[in-house]
């Protein structure tokens, strides 16, 4: 006697070698011995042998039309054997039984399990219903392969390049479109950027990096909302000074200007004069909505979202030729360089001169700063504003000696390709703490640490940037900074590229005018706005140098560089020397901080981000009595 049963949802047969009524001991096909429960056994037979049997009953459920069956079918629950001497005309034989059997486990659509061997057919809505999902698996099914072999092909697909943002940087693997993609990244042995680079999907892989920060920091693009355009004001004094600025070559939003008047007593009038876009719009106001959003400006080597719109910034920003908006502080000197009055004004400030570092570092820098360098315009004004910018870094305890860090300087050629895409990069060095630099510093230092101390006498809140124990937070109550030595720092001259500057600029003029401030004592949105610029200023930073170091990857490859020389900074971390790219040479041994090496570039990877470099040899030794502690000349 032969048994056909069912066990873990397979059906299989056996010999019976012992009949206990209620458990019968069988042999499988396989030779190994089960005990089974009688209930669980659907047939009883005697021919054919159980794998035989089995391999029959397949091959005639294969020949069943289940269409057929659904259609010749009761309504009632029925046991597969009823239904198989009904389809069957006769009494059936054990395989056309379990070929029925087989046929009907086989489709859940059309008939629904009820019992072992016990079945009952789908209802003809219920049925409708899940042909037609069926359908649309298959159909799916059948996109995602073309998709998939598309992108294998090297052809983007229609249906992906609608969805290409999504599918790259946040991809939902639920959608048909993103399972081609992986699909076609495992038979292509690619990652997805890499393939969709390949697919022409990005222009370059620049694209790909811009894109991820537009898609997570920018995802509705980086054009403005509508604004009413702002009317910079123009019943305001006219300040009787000739102001000029220092800004880099690329700089369009001009925050500030000095100027230099004598005085009549002796002595000079030193001007701070910090443009002021919080004149020509207030907080509520679709422009203020538009700031709050974004609440800096982003920079990046060859391109910058500005965190106010190109009209805007030309409105307010101080370009020579103009009388500009500006709230100014004024510095009494006696020709000593000792301050003796201080006064902060709302006014229009005739902007005479935009100077830019290219055009005045070679006239003025540390060589000719006190020598018998060439005279030129300006010359004068300058080496007073550097001379007065000596004294109060002397006067926060932060006098130092020369500068020996150098600062480098991104430049993007858009109209030239390259092997790696469009733009061809140029990075410049110059040398931090000039004499141009440290004037801006220092006088823009004095005039956020006066404005901090007017918010706070007048009982205004305002944000600050506070210091104490070597951690750097912001706040809205003065506090001092110990890192530049002041009693408080509250940013205030960056008003059209920082929302915090643009924020306390409007309490200034608010005491300056005696108005009503915008933001009062404990305001939950001063703090909210605290709050998420210093998360998103973050992010901005480590965007702008992550994008430097892709920059710096594309200048090596642009170059053709092989050997090259570098710093070491700390254990196998080295700096390169004609670039600020920092990375790990594995092979490197032990080296002291400040040695310098000679590697060889093996490998760049734009999209990873990554250099591979081997060791070649040590170049020189630093001296150890200037090597004061591990990570010498790492910033």
């Amino acid at each position: 006697m032969f048994v056909l049963y069912e066990e873990d949802g397979a059906f299989k047969a056996g010999t019976v070698l012992a009949d206990n009524d209620a458990t019968l001991q069988i042999e499988n096909t396989h030779g190994k011995r089960v005990k089974l429960k009688r209930a669980h056994v659907l047939l009883e037979f005697r021919e054919p042998a159980p794998a035989e049997l089995l391999a029959r009953a397949e091959a005639g459920a294969e020949e069943l039309d289940v269409e057929f069956l659904w259609e010749v079918c009761g309504d009632d629950e029925f046991a597969f054997t009823d239904f198989a001497a009904e389809y069957q005309g006769h009494s059936p034989t054990a395989v056309e039984s379990a070929a029925v059997l087989l046929r009907l486990h086989s489709a859940p659509i059309w008939f629904h399990r009820k019992g072992r061997g016990r079945f009952r057919k789908a209802p003809t809505e219920i049925l409708q219903a899940a042909l037609a999902g069926l359908e649309k698996k298959r159909q799916q099914a059948a996109a995602i392969e073309h998709m998939r072999a598309e992108l294998v092909a090297g052809r983007l697909p229609p249906e992906l390049a609608a969805l290409l943002p999504q599918a790259l940087y946040r991809p939902d693997r639920n959608r048909p479109e993103v399972k081609a993609l992986e699909a076609a990244c495992v038979d292509s042995g690619l990652s997805a950027a890499r393939l969709l680079l390949a697919c022409g999907a990005l222009a370059s892989s620049y694209d790909f990096h811009y894109n991820r920060f537009l898609f997570e920091h920018f995802p509705e693009g980086v054009a403005f909302a509508a604004f009413d355009a702002p009317v910079p004001p123009t019943a305001l004094p006219r300040a009787d000074v000739a102001a000029f600025s220092i800004d880099d070559a690329s700089t369009t939003e001009i925050d500030d200007a000095f100027s230099v008047t004598p005085r009549a007593e002796g002595g000079w009038r030193i001007g701070i004069h910090i443009a002021a876009p919080a004149l020509g719009f207030a907080r509520g106001s679709a422009l203020d909505a538009i700031a709050r959003r974004r609440l800096s400006t982003v920079y990046m080597p060859g391109n910058k979202i500005t965190m106010l719109p190109d009209e805007v910034v030309h409105a307010f920003t101080l370009a020579e030729g103009r009388d500009c908006p500006a709230v100014s502080l004024y510095l009494d000197l006696t020709p000593g360089l000792a301050i003796v009055g201080e006064e902060s004004r709302v006014e229009l400030v005739p902007i005479v001169a935009n100077l830019r570092h290219h055009d005045i570092e070679p006239l003025f820098n540390d060589d000719t700063v006190h020598g018998e360098g060439p005279d030129f315009a300006w010359k004068r004004e300058l080496t007073l504003l550097w001379d007065l910018a000596t004294v109060l870094e002397a006067g926060r305890g932060k006098a130092a000696g020369n500068e020996d860090r150098i600062d480098y300087s991104f430049s993007v050629d858009w109209t030239e390709d390259t092997a790696d895409g469009p733009g061809r990069i140029s990075i410049g060095r110059r040398s931090r703490g000039s004499p141009m630099d440290k004037l801006v510093a220092e006088l823009m230092i004095h005039a956020n640490m006066t404005w901090g101390k007017l918010l706070d006498a007048a009982g205004v809140p305002g944000l600050y940037r506070a210091q104490g124990g070597g951690k750097v937070r912001m706040t809205t109550v003065a506090a001092p900074h110990e890192g530049l030595g002041v009693d408080c720092y509250a940013w205030s001259s960056s008003p059209l590229r920082r929302y915090v500057d643009l924020v306390n600029q409007w309490q200034i003029v608010s005491v300056l005018q005696a108005r009503e401030p915008a933001f009062a004592p404990k305001s939950a949105e001063l703090m909210a706005a605290m709050r998420d610029f210093e998360l998103t200023y973050a992010e901005y930073a480590e965007f702008q140098r992550g994008m430097e170091r892709y920059w710096c990857l594309r200048w090596l490859r642009q170059h053709g560089r092989g050997e090259v020389e570098a710093t070491v900074l700390r254990e196998n971390v080295v700096r390169l020397s004609e670039i600020p790219l920092v990375f790990r040479v594995p092979s490197m041994p032990l080296q002291m901080p400040g040695s310098r090496v000679r590697l060889v570039v093996e490998r760049t990877d734009l999209l990873d981000v990554e250099v591979d470099a081997r060791f070649v040899r040590t170049l020189s030794e630093p001296d150890p009595e200037t090597v004061t502690e591990p990570g010498f000349g790492f910033a």
